[in-house]
Formats: C-alpha cells, structure tokens, sequence
C-alpha cells in the first residue's frame, strides 16, 4: 500500500486530481494506495519533518500561499528525503529548477488525463523499484522503511536489535537470527560475532581487532572472529577490483 500526497491549495484541483487517480488506480488494479490531501506545503513539510507521514510520492502544486512548492521540495529533499515528486502548476517558468530537486515529471494545468497517466507510470515504476530494495521492519508504533545504506551498523541486545542508522537510533523487537534473514541479501552487510551486523560500505579501516564506522563509532571484533570477518570485508570491498590488493591483505590477516 502506497502513500500518495496531494499538495495544492485549490480545492476544485485537488479534487480533480484525486478523480484522475481513482481512474489511474481502475486501470492498475494490482497498484494500491491511500490520498492525503494538503492545501498548504507547510502542513506538509511538519509532518514530514517529525516523520509522522512519509509518503512514497508527492504530487505538488508550485504556485500556493506561503511556502511554495518548489521550497517545500528543496527542504524535503535536504531531509533526506527521495521520494518521486511530480509537479502540477500554472507556468513552466520553473520547469528547469524541477530537476534540481530531481522531480520525475512537470506537468502544467489543466492537466491532461493522458499526461497525467504517463507521469503516475514513471512515479509508479521509481516506486516498485525503490520498494524491492528498501528494508520494512515493525517498529513500535508502525512501520519503519529504510535503505539499505541508512543503516551504519547493528547490534544485538537480547530480544531487541539496535539500529545505529545514519540520522538516529532505531530499536527494534526482533532476534538477531531474524534480522541478519532480512539483511543478508544485501551484499554490504556482514556478521561480526553473534552482537553485531555491519555495513561494510560505513567502514572506514579495519585493524586487528577494531572496526571503525564512519559515524565514529568503534566496533570490537572477538580475535577468535577477526580474521573470519575482515576476509569477508575485504573480499566484499575488492570484488568490481582485480583482486591483487586483496590478495596481498589476506597474507597479513591476523590469525
């Protein structure tokens, strides 16, 4: 289930656009998703900000009172934010900033239902794109989704996994053996011991007995595990190379 907001502060154009998208959704039956209406980028953006609402597609009028929104899109992309984002406005005096704030589609009023539907294609297809890579956990409270490489590292507290992620904690109710099944179809991560599951694309050496991320933390592996690990870290981070400077690692691994 999709999260698709609409941002316009006309209601007759919000309206029109969430029948457009009851048609699409006719057209797409496997496609579901739920309509957040907003007449203002600001009541958007708070949301956004305290990461109450995320949704997975942004249609955006430009012209409205307040924060514009191409603002709103800035500050949503600074957030960290990459949701597609499609514009719908009255100019195309902007069309050229739209692809600073990397918006999928400009479309200028009234738009055509044709055009509409070629735009809602290429959103729907950056999002089952975006879907197969991203990670869902249950968290309290919801559901949280994350990128692969949101997350630095992890570690095993009992019953519970700490996400150390690039912005945060994230503490999830899970066992480690249940976390790693989700993880490990990504090749950046690896085991550390039974406490620990690294992103080898945060690390920034690895030295006897230490793992250094790149969020200043420092990970200590069990010597009986060093060599284990670092021979999975290095082959992971050499494989697009020739593999000689792997090679000439693993002779110094210590054992």
């Amino acid at each position: 289930m999709y999260c698709i907001a609409l941002c316009d502060d006309e209601e007759k154009e919000l309206d029109r656009i969430e029948g457009f998208l009851a048609r699409y959704q006719d057209r797409k039956k496997s496609m579901e998703y739920r309509i957040r209406r907003f007449t203002d980028a600001e009541t958007l953006l708070r949301q956004v900000r305290k990461q109450s609402y995320i949704p997975d597609l942004i249609l955006l009028d430009i012209f409205m009172a307040g924060k514009n929104g191409m603002e709103a899109a800035a500050e949503i992309r600074k957030l960290g934010f990459f949701m597609p984002i499609v514009f719908l406005t009255t100019s195309k005096d902007h069309a050229l900033y739209a692809y600073e704030v990397d918006a999928i589609q400009y479309l200028v009023k009234p738009v055509e239902q044709d055009r509409f539907f070629h735009a809602m294609d290429s959103a729907m297809g950056r999002m089952e794109k975006r879907k197969e890579s991203q990670i869902v956990l249950k968290v309290a409270g919801g559901v949280c989704h994350l990128e692969p490489d949101d997350i630095v590292y992890c570690e095993s507290q009992k019953n519970y996994q700490i996400l150390y992620l690039t912005n945060g904690l994230q503490k999830v109710r899970m066992t480690a053996e249940n976390l790693w099944k989700i993880l490990e179809k990504f090749s950046q991560f690896g085991k550390c011991g039974r406490s620990y599951i690294l992103n080898m694309n945060h690390i920034v050496s690895a030295e006897r007995e230490e793992i250094a991320m790149d969020n200043k933390s420092t990970i200590y592996i069990p010597r009986n595990k060093a060599a284990e690990f670092k021979k999975a870290y290095f082959s992971y981070y050499f494989e697009q190379g020739d593999g000689e400077d792997e090679a000439l690692y693993e002779t110094n691994i210590p054992k």
